[in-house]
């Protein structure tokens, strides 16, 4: 018997600064296919300095919306597979990573638990998630702030460098 299960629509993004970085975005946006649900758009590429520690390799970054069938708690369940299969292993905060995938948005649900905080907590703060998620979701209204992404984006003061490397084509 088929189930029919509300769709949801959620934002991600994912970053790598170790190894062929290209290619491990593709292998985790094939990843994110198979076991969170359907891309519907995906931003450029970004090359962003290292955010928190900075004596390391630059990052790719991208940001995803994605349509899900998923729960949020299913949502980083899946997402933590998807780091742990690519071979991420967590032994420094910030440090560099083969894959990361955070959770930016969950339709506009507003979540604060031990486990998991939707909005992500630190979107204002990093050019390397405003600059991607302006590019495909600026009318995107922040559930706590009540700002959309571009006005966010307009008032940011991280400094950090962040260059557009490739575009969103498929």
């Amino acid at each position: 018997m088929f189930i029919n299960q509300k769709i949801k629509e959620t934002f991600l993004i994912i970053g790598t600064n170790l190894g062929d970085r290209p290619a491990h975005l593709q292998q985790a946006i094939a990843q994110i296919e198979e076991n969170v649900g359907k891309i519907l758009h995906r931003s450029s590429v970004y090359e962003t300095e290292p955010w928190g520690i900075t004596d390391q390799p630059s990052f790719y970054n991208q940001v995803l919306k994605v349509a899900t069938t998923l729960n949020p708690l299913q949502l980083l369940t899946a997402t933590l597979a998807i780091e742990k299969e690519m071979g991420r292993v967590r032994a420094e905060r910030y440090g560099a990573r083969i894959i990361d995938i955070d959770i930016l948005f969950f339709d506009d649900l507003v979540i604060n638990t031990g486990e998991l905080t939707i909005p992500h907590p630190r979107i204002t703060e990093r050019n390397f998630v405003l600059a991607p998620l302006a590019e495909i979701a600026p009318h995107l209204v922040h559930p706590v702030l009540h700002q959309t992404i571009s006005e966010i984006w307009s008032a940011g003061n991280d400094q950090l460098g962040v260059k557009k490397i490739a575009s969103n084509e498929r």
